[in-house]
């Protein structure tokens, strides 16, 4: 099994911010109040102060109003130190993305039991191509885009059964396995069939649930609410994300063409639709997600920007 994350070719900007200054910022910080939706934030967007100051980060996230978190591909703190953090701040973590690279699984499905995780997911799950390991981008990641560019029908259908593969060990473990996309799934492969249509076609829908990542697919120039609706029941997270306006509608993963980050509502993507469709679909988390780097304000105020918009489309 093979895994890939951005975050090995994203750098985070902002890693060295002083945590503390930070959490002194948001001292003054009431806690929100309660939403009718799970609202969360996945802690990739607050990577570097939360591995800087862990307590710190989490009890901020939580002074803005956010209930649940999902782990992203975090090295450094290891399962149980989070949970103790996140008990320690009153936060709930249903929601873990997992490192997919061996053929057993069962010590990640232990760090997500570790954590109080329902779901375990995995970001970027390819079937056909060794996945490189390096940090630093270089020609394993050259080569890798290349894959992506060119995956097949077959290619996907592959894919589509090892994460059926996946899906059932999960269960074995009282875990339910998620695929999250990115936009690289909605490449035309003829006739308008995508890798993403096949993954849904091709996986048991028992096994397998989907975490939309809205800001991806709609940069890949699809609808969150044609898939929400279409497929009932196959979604039980969405990833709440923006771009910058003016984006072009690409399957670039990176590069010049790629989408640029930006803060919710400050990009182009109109979310009450969405959240619409997807209560209606049986969506039961919502993460906000903000792809770096943020410029012009630190994580933690970013993540308060992000959480004030999703609460706004409740008001509406």
């Amino acid at each position: 099994m093979n895994r890939f994350t951005r975050r090995r070719f994203i750098s985070t900007a902002g890693a060295a911010c002083a945590a503390t200054a930070q959490n002194q910022a948001w001292s003054g910080i009431g806690y929100a109040a309660h939403s009718s939706r799970a609202l969360g934030i996945e802690l990739y967007t607050v990577e570097a102060v939360l591995e800087a100051d862990m307590a710190g980060t989490l009890t901020a996230l939580k002074r803005i109003g956010y209930r649940n978190v999902e782990t992203g591909l975090i090295s450094k703190i290891a399962a149980k130190d989070l949970r103790a953090g996140l008990d320690a701040a009153g936060l709930a973590c249903p929601s873990a993305h997992l490192r997919f690279s061996s053929a057993d699984p069962s010590p990640l499905f232990e760090d997500a039991h570790t954590l109080g995780a329902h779901y375990a997911v995995s970001s970027v799950l390819i079937a056909s191509s060794p996945i490189p390991s390096s940090a630093a981008p270089g020609a394993g990641t050259s080569n890798f885009l290349k894959v992506l560019a060119n995956l097949t029908a077959d290619d996907w259908k592959r894919t589509a059964d090892l994460a059926n593969q996946i899906g059932a060990k999960a269960k074995q473990a009282g875990l339910q396995y998620a695929y999250h996309n990115h936009n690289f799934e909605f490449r035309d492969l003829g006739s308008g069939q995508t890798g993403y249509d096949l993954l849904l076609s091709e996986t048991d829908p028992e096994l397998v649930k989907f975490e939309l990542d809205c800001g991806w697919m709609v940069a890949s120039g699809h609808s969150p609410v044609e898939y929400l609706t279409k497929n009932p029941g196959r979604y039980r997270m969405i990833h709440v994300k923006d771009f910058m306006a003016g984006t072009k509608p690409t399957t670039a993963l990176m590069g010049p063409e790629a989408p640029k980050g930006t803060e919710l509502g400050r990009g182009y993507i109109d979310y009450k639709p969405i959240f619409a469709a997807a209560g209606r679909a049986g969506v039961e988390y919502y993460f906000s997600e903000q792809e770096p780097p943020i410029t012009g304000m630190t994580a933690l105020d970013a993540a308060k920007v992000n959480y004030e918009y999703m609460r706004s489309i409740e008001r509406r």
